[in-house]
């Protein structure tokens, strides 16, 4: 602490970004100031006064460091550069999932092509969008059937004399401009024509849906005619499913933010060309010191990488408009207007979306008070059910699988927590031979926990349970807890009975039955199941590769045949006991490769 009272001290009065660090060097924030010395006090001078993230964030700081920027623009470019790199905890961390899609065109090319991105460039290209409510694709559909314009990436410049045009030029989708079939100008005004439905002219579209419907229902080109009119319903469709109108043809993305000190949302409205294309909200959580701090984190990763910019963007609260407005166009080379809207229309949008954001944060706590209910909430009902000693943070779930004694496995599924860790996930061969389940599970549960006393570094492995779970009755639980007496683990053992979902424990002969509502009961079920799962699978793939690999023998099986006949019957005894008909059912399977087969195992039964 001493260390970081002599920072505090020497911080200088300039812009820039702060990282703050944990006592193993790991960066855990990434913030940005105009002022570093002021801002970086905040944290700790008065701590009372910060949220509950922010509070969190501070108690595991053991240092920071800070980066000098020549304007406040440029340390927002920084900090999301480095929340970029560094991932830190305590930031926003925006995921691609989070980008929707744009029509692009490249107006300088002398033939344009219409396509779709999620990934807004400085390379020239206009851009529309972006699409929430509406798919992109569905446009370039109603786009290639009303306007002509190529959708393939072909150069007309550079393709070759004996190059023939694609099958769009002979349906009529495309005026051939690979052949020179039409020219340069006449070509950029269809591609005109179709930007302008693109910028909310839906007037011009159905006007050109419409005619080309007519002519080919006068030329009896009624399939095509069919497809012409679905494009005009698919265009009322889209018209019909914008949310409102505005008296003017303005285009905003307007952002608000709504925080209760620990979470936060924020939510976004697109205007485009007057109409309200569409909302989403975004649950986020950062330990900023201000709600500007977090919108203004937000907008950068928002539009730093793939979305593009409007003219005019409206925030809900004061962030620094000028400093964004820079950053935006550093990036994107033009320029935007933010805006902090007081009165009138504008004010009414951001209003919106900070109801928007308050009502989505609202459902979104409701959704992590049943995660609770159902991870830690379930943990600390099983604990009090069963009368265990400890809390079952770490439990792990033991099945088997088989068919008839072969190929059998053996699955370990862990939670943490209440929640599955599927990294930790382990699988046996199992060594014992016949069909015995009891024997199984005692071999298995000797082996996992003989890794433990043997001092194993595995992440599964090397530390115990605080419960084991086995998938079956009685008998399965004595042999699994006969196996770590005599190893002499303590460790607590409780088994799920599938048929009537009870629940056997070494106290008691007597099985437990929890009501099928039981937070609890859902918690082992659910450890079960992704055990059974675990163990299902790597079952299914072993023996997959042991029918493969006696298939391999015969001649005229392939990797194909192989493939079909496994899916067909499941197990070797099955493709045994085929009759010739029921193998030439098999898609690939001849008569003559199915008496290869017959035959092949007629011999080996022989021998």
């Amino acid at each position: 602490m001493n260390i970081l009272a002599q920072k505090l001290k020497n911080l200088p009065e300039s812009s820039g970004v702060y990282l703050m660090l944990d006592e193993n060097g790991k960066v855990i924030y990434v913030g940005k100031a105009r002022v570093l010395k002021n801002r970086v006090r905040q944290y700790f001078h008065s701590p009372q006064s910060l949220n509950d993230k922010t509070m969190a964030m501070v108690s595991k700081v053991a240092d920071f460091t800070y980066i000098i920027t020549p304007t406040e623009a440029d340390a927002l470019a920084l900090e999301a550069n480095l929340i970029k790199k560094h991932k830190p905890p305590y930031n926003i961390l925006l995921k691609d999932d989070k980008h929707f899609p744009y029509i692009a065109v490249n107006l300088k090319e002398d033939y344009p092509t219409f396509r779709i991105t999620r990934k807004v460039k400085n390379d020239g290209s206009k851009y529309f969008g972006p699409f929430m409510g509406v798919r992109a694709a569905d446009l370039l559909d109603i786009i290639s059937e009303a306007f002509p314009v190529k959708l393939c990436k072909l150069n007309p410049a550079k393709v070759s004399k004996s190059h023939r045009p694609c099958l769009n030029y002979h349906i009529g989708k495309c005026l051939g401009p690979c052949k020179g079939f039409i020219s340069r100008e006449e070509y950029r005004e269809i591609v005109r024509r179709a930007a302008d439905f693109l910028n909310g002219d839906d007037e011009g579209m159905r006007k050109a849906l419409i005619g080309k419907m007519n002519r080919l229902s006068q030329s009896q080109q009624y399939e095509a005619a069919l497809i012409v009119r679905d494009r005009l319903r698919l265009l009322d469709k889209i018209k019909a499913s914008k949310v409102a109108a505005m008296p003017e043809k303005v285009s905003y993305d307007v952002f608000s933010y709504h925080t209760d000190g620990k979470y936060g949302a924020v939510s976004m409205l697109v205007i485009r060309d007057g109409n309200m294309e569409g909302a989403r909200s975004f649950s986020v959580s950062d330990a900023g010191l201000y709600p500007e701090d977090t919108l203004t984190s937000f907008l950068t990763q928002y539009y730093g990488e793939r979305n593009a910019a409007p003219a005019e963007i409206l925030v809900g609260i004061g962030v620094d408009c000028a400093s964004l407005e820079e950053f935006v166009f550093k990036l994107h080379g033009r320029k935007v207007k933010v805006t902090v809207p007081q009165r009138g229309k504008k004010r009414k949008l951001a209003e919106m979306a900070r109801k928007n954001a308050e009502e989505y944060l609202y459902k979104y706590l409701e959704s992590i008070k049943y995660k609770e209910e159902l991870t830690r909430g379930a943990v600390s009902q099983l604990a009090e059910v069963l009368s265990l000693r400890k809390l079952p943070h770490k439990m792990e779930c033991y099945d088997i699988s088989h068919i008839s004694g072969t190929d059998k496995t053996a699955s370990m599924a862990v939670f943490v927590n209440g929640e599955k860790q599927p990294a930790l996930y382990r699988r046996f061969r199992v060594k014992v031979e016949g069909n015995d389940d009891y024997a199984s599970m005692e071999e298995i549960i000797k082996r996992r926990l003989g890794r433990y006393l043997e001092g194993d570094e595995d992440d599964s492995f090397g530390s115990l349970p605080d419960l084991i779970v086995i998938d079956g009755g009685a008998g399965q639980l004595k042999r699994a807890a006969r196996a770590a007496e005599e190893l002499g683990v303590d460790v607590e053992m409780v088994s799920l009975a599938e048929r009537e979902e009870e629940i056997y424990t070494l106290q008691s002969p007597q099985p437990i039955a929890l009501p099928r509502s039981s937070l609890a009961l859902r918690l082992l079920q659910r450890i079960r199941d992704e055990a059974h799962r675990f163990a299902l699978s790597y079952h299914r793939k072993l023996r997959e590769k042991r029918i493969a690999s006696e298939l391999d023998a015969i001649k005229g099986i392939g990797e194909k045949r192989k493939a079909a006949l496994i899916a067909k019957f499941g197990t070797l005894e099955n493709i045994k006991n085929a009759t010739i008909e029921q193998l030439c059912e098999v898609r690939g399977i001849t008569r003559t490769v199915a008496k290869n087969i017959l035959e092949y195992f007629a011999n080996k039964e022989k021998e």
